[in-house]
């Protein structure tokens, strides 16, 4: 695993965007979850612009339900200043992992990994130059949350991280996997092909080989995925816009 300088332009996303989003109908009854405006417009569009003030310019879309649509709304990228590209799940629903393995091939050597439906605000060159330091093939982003915003599923210790487990959370749990991840390539030969799997599963197996590293971030972050959470969101963009 080479060490070579990460410029962050260069570093592809993977934005995980295929869910049914069955939680927020009727809203996404006729629109995919990406879609759903906020702040006067798309809530994709308020992701992808803080992708861009990031210095991020390449984005690989895992779409599912009606991701048509997301594709007909952004193009090519080239009106933003970036290059995107498209992965549908076909009609076997493949969960995140399988959505990511079925995208190998249009990320390079080391991507990030990001959700569809999250606000991260946060450094992400910070992150990624904290990457670069390490020979692994893992790097998760991880919030002091004390089961806040959700069910903590992380345990960080000393800039450590020791065990990540969604399903099986333990008191000593006092962080959360952010949602924001840089991984390399070769993880995704662990991942079977053509079939369900959850990433939350590789992030699992990758914390218990010490293949994964932590890097702390403090800014929450803000997702659609329930309308609660969506009001939330609602209130935090257009707070954004307004102060702009």
């Amino acid at each position: 695993m080479s060490k070579r300088r990460l410029e962050i332009q260069d570093v592809p996303v993977a934005l995980l965007a295929g869910g049914l989003a069955t939680r927020l109908r009727p809203f996404t009854e006729k629109i995919p979850k990406a879609l759903v405006e906020l702040a006067g417009k798309p809530f994709i569009d308020h992701q992808l612009d803080l992708l861009h003030c990031n210095g991020l310019r390449k984005v690989v879309f895992c779409l599912g339900y009606l991701g048509q649509m997301v594709e007909e709304h952004l193009g090519d990228g080239s009106r933003l200043g970036m290059q995107f590209r498209y992965v549908y799940d076909g009609e076997k629903l493949l969960g995140t992992g399988g959505a990511l393995r079925r995208a190998a091939h249009l990320l390079d050597d080391v991507f990030w990994v990001m959700y569809g439906d999250s606000y991260m605000d946060i450094d992400y060159a910070a992150v990624l130059n904290d990457f670069s330091t390490r020979n692994l093939l893992g790097l998760m982003t991880v919030l002091r949350n004390n089961d806040r915003w959700d069910r903590s599923n992380v345990v960080f210790e000393n800039g450590r991280l020791i065990r990540y487990d969604k399903k099986r959370q333990t008191p000593d749990m006092h962080h959360i996997d952010y949602g924001v991840a840089l991984l390399r390539r070769a993880a995704l030969d662990r991942i079977p092909p053509d079939q369900p799997y959850d990433l939350a599963t590789l992030y699992t197996h990758l914390v218990a080989e010490g293949q994964m590293s932590g890097h702390e971030v403090t800014q929450r972050f803000y997702e659609i995925g329930t309308p609660a959470s969506l009001e939330e969101a609602r209130r935090y963009l257009e707070s954004r816009t307004a102060s702009s």
